[in-house]
């Protein structure tokens, strides 16, 4: 099997970049020359795993079938996942396919290409935390469905428990750990409205942060109004604590244990360990280390995403967010289209922060915006701040489905909620 250029890793840079370079391609040209490879075969915008796991989103019905988003966008696609590299031959190796019967379906197979663009994403960094495995990670969709159903089991204990609550902990207050705080805390007030008042429980949340303030990659105005909101909602907030161990039932700190009946970590990421053994320079995350062209240590490949560290200004790296992986497809669709057409695009690739949004739940949000007029930062909040950001993730959709199918699929996911409620109870 070759392809003029494999993408390897079908996230929000992955696909996106596919739809475009299939796109300009055509229906001709574009399944023959471009081909997005993935170990699920369906997507779902990494951004909302925190939605799918309070159960105020369903995997099922947000997910897109990659095959159909092939077959419209006019790129190949090949379910596999990623075990090697030989930079010389310009082959990888994708891994054999099973049922779960542990029945052979798919062989190993080798895919050449002319050039490749791996986007494989990063996942959570432990720190080395002793107990790591008694804590829930959302690094995919399973991770955040199995923390769902795991969930509303606790919940179901705990409204027939003699203490008649459930606390959970959550390890970093980053973005992921702060909204998916307020998520589970508007899914709990959901629950509640369908439980009598002799099943009722209290749901204790504990947002455990080792900085000094949460969100603390974010101004510190938008890291105080989002702590305020939180503790409004009855969060513990709890900053400058650092974690030395997760046990059942407990999260171990220096001034003593939190007891927890669930533990998610949302502590930072990290690419993955077998990043370091396809031949290519890594710095101490996993991640590939790129130019200001996203070219890496070899020639022909190169990375994007989460799993690149892209230079950006003086001795810093491009952020792991949506917004840059965004940005990163839409200058790797102009470099590599050009070069199908046997042209060169000299320019380097330039991150541009446009700042950040913050879900909060109940229609509420946090959020600034940079640039503007005069170079300003603008701050947003409440119903604003929250309809900018389900924006953006429209803006995703639009990407790869088109103004008017999103538009489409917007709705009949509306009117489904009005129909069908929007908490997932199964």
């Amino acid at each position: 099997m070759h392809s003029d250029i494999v993408i390897v890793g079908g996230g929000a840079g992955g696909l996106e970049l596919a739809a475009r370079l299939g796109r300009s391609l055509g229906a001709r040209q574009g399944r023959e020359r471009v081909l997005l490879v993935d170990r699920s075969p369906f997507h779902i915008w990494k951004p909302t795993l925190h939605e799918v796991a309070a159960g105020t989103l369903d995997a099922h019905q947000e997910g897109l079938s990659y095959p159909v988003l092939a077959r419209r966008n006019h790129f190949g696609f090949a379910i596999g996942d990623l075990t090697g590299l030989d930079t010389a031959r310009k082959t990888i190796e994708l891994a054999e396919i099973r049922n779960a019967e542990g029945d052979l379906l798919v062989p190993r197979r080798t895919v050449s290409y002319t050039r490749l663009v791996l986007a494989i994403g990063s996942g959570s960094n432990a720190f080395g935390t002793p107990g790591i495995e008694h804590a829930y990670l959302l690094e995919n969709v399973r991770d955040a469905q199995r923390f769902h159903a795991d969930w509303l089991g606790a919940c179901a204990r705990a409204s027939f428990s003699e203490s008649r609550a459930l606390s959970i902990a959550i390890v970093g207050a980053g973005a992921t750990g702060v909204e998916l705080s307020a998520e589970l805390l508007e899914a709990y007030a959901e629950l509640l409205e369908s439980l009598g008042t002799s099943q009722r429980f209290r749901l204790d949340i504990t947002l455990v942060e080792g900085g000094s303030r949460i969100l603390g990659g974010l101004p510190e105005k938008i890291s105080g109004q989002a702590e305020v909101a939180l503790r409004r909602k009855q969060v513990q907030v709890l900053t400058g604590t650092r974690v030395t161990e997760i046990r059942r039932g407990a999260l171990v700190t220096p001034a003593g244990e939190i007891p927890a009946d669930m533990v998610v970590w949302a502590a930072g990421i990290k690419a993955a360990e077998g990043n370091a053994r396809l031949g290519l320079e890594v710095n101490r995350l996993n991640q590939f280390i790129v130019d200001d062209r996203l070219r890496t240590s070899a020639p022909d490949v190169l990375a994007m995403g989460d799993c690149a560290a892209c230079p950006w200004g003086e001795g810093k790296i491009v952020p792991a967010r949506a917004q840059a992986a965004h940005q990163q497809a839409d200058y790797l669709a102009k470099v590599l289209g050009a070069l199908l057409r046997e042209r060169e695009v000299t320019e380097p690739f330039v991150y541009k922060d446009f700042g950040s949004l913050v879900s909060l739940g109940d229609n509420k949000g946090v959020g600034n915006l940079m640039g503007g007029l005069g170079g300003r930062n603008f701050f947003v909040e409440g119903l604003i701040a929250k309809w900018m950001y389900i924006s953006l993730h429209l803006n995703h959709h639009r990407a790869i489905l088109g103004t008017g199918k999103t538009v489409v699929l917007a709705l009949a996911r509306l009117l489904q909620q009005r129909v069908s409620g929007r908490l997932k109870l199964h």
